[in-house]
């Protein structure tokens, strides 16, 4: 009896584990299609990808590989220059940035450049020490030598969690940005009257400081005395005011709303309750997204776009953001339009919060474009019918 049970069993156990073998041999050899990647695949669903990739490269839409992932528009002629002239040693071209600005009181471009070029100085501050020898008490040097040390502090501290940053980074990280007090403190003090941008970048400070609301409302009073409509001062006040920095979702959504309701039509202020509705999302369904109040927001942010200086330095990333926004409304025309609008440049919200920044950008992008095509083809059926 055990002779025959063990004649029985055993190919059954042979065929058992042949078939584990093939299958684990298939996923290391890649044969079947997809389990490496912990998804099977959808031939129809990669065949609608291509199509629509074609689609948008015939209208001149650029591939994945062609997109810029650290900007979310480009440099103006005049940025690159100062720039590459820092790099080389020579201050000049970036002072005479700061000069313009000054002159002129745009305070968004000033702080455009601040935010640039401390990149630069974060690297190599030789050129800028020089400029601050050669010109003492520059108001431009000053603000520029401040945010340099916030972009320095950031990236001693990586862009790791917590849990991924060791106790030295930390320690150079808190080190450098405590200095940036004084010098934010030393930039207001000799600022041109009126700017608003030394107390900009040391919101950053308050954010990476932990330092008290008492300490953000006092800041926040500085700007808004002097630019009450600042761009990148409301974006770097709404991450302070967020759950995951200082504050909580209901203090981030309280104060977008306020600041887009007090907001003159085409300051883009409007956009702010769709960052923060972003920030805190973490919904896997479309859902959120398509309530009236999302609705409404996503339209009043398209009125105020359309209302915008179009030389705005930061109205790319608010097309970035409707975009995306439109997108998940099923609203294929205008999200094809907006991402018409800025195609090329994805170093923006919401792609540079994702692994694949210029991939996730040019999927979305696809199907806003395909889909579109699909519902103008068919009004025209029905129109023709």
């Amino acid at each position: 009896m055990k002779i025959l049970l063990w004649v029985v069993v055993t190919p059954v156990v042979l065929l058992v584990l042949a078939v584990g073998l093939y299958f684990l041999w298939a996923i290391i050899s890649g044969l079947i299609e997809g389990w490496r990647e912990g998804s099977a695949s959808d031939p129809e669903a990669e065949r609608e990808a291509r199509e629509a990739a074609e689609r948008s490269a015939a209208m001149g839409l650029l591939p994945p590989e062609r997109q810029h992932t650290e900007l979310g528009f480009p440099d103006a002629p005049a940025v690159t220059v100062a720039m590459a002239a820092a790099r080389a040693g020579d201050w000049k071209p970036a002072a005479e940035l700061f000069d313009e600005t000054a002159a002129s009181r745009d305070w968004e471009l000033r702080s455009r450049h601040a935010e640039r070029l401390s990149e630069v100085a974060a690297d190599d501050d030789a050129w800028l020490a020089a400029w601050e020898e050669a010109r003492p008490d520059d108001p431009g040097a000053a603000l520029l030598r401040a945010r340099s040390s916030v972009r320095l502090a950031w990236n001693i501290r990586g862009a790791q969690r917590a849990q991924h940053t060791s106790r030295e980074q930390f320690e150079g990280f808190h080190r450098t940005l405590a200095r940036t007090r004084q010098e934010h403190a030393r930039a207001a003090e000799v600022a041109v009257p009126g700017d608003p941008c030394p107390y900009v970048g040391a919101i950053w400070t308050a954010i990476g400081l932990g330092l008290p609301h008492e300490e953000m409302h006092r800041i926040w009073q500085e700007i808004t005395s002097r630019a009450p409509y600042h761009y990148e001062a409301h974006y770097s006040a709404l991450q302070y005011w967020c759950g995951k920095w200082r504050g909580s979702e209901e203090l981030a959504r309280a104060f977008a709303v306020k600041e887009a309701a007090q907001a003159p039509l085409g300051t883009l202020m409007r956009v702010f309750p769709l960052i923060a509705h972003f920030e805190h999302d973490s919904s896997d369904t479309t859902d959120v997204d398509r309530t009236p109040e999302m609705y409404a927001a996503v339209d009043a942010a398209l009125a105020d776009a359309a209302a915008a200086d179009p030389d705005h330095p930061r109205l790319p990333e608010v097309r970035h953001l409707l975009g995306y926004y439109l997108n998940l409304q099923g609203r294929w025309e205008a999200s094809a339009e907006q991402f018409r609008l800025v195609d090329g440049y994805v170093g923006t919200l919401p792609w540079n919060y994702r692994g694949d920044p210029a991939g996730e950008y040019c999927r979305v992008r696809d199907e806003s474009v395909a889909k579109a095509a699909e519902a103008a083809q068919a009004a025209s059926g029905g129109e023709g019918a």
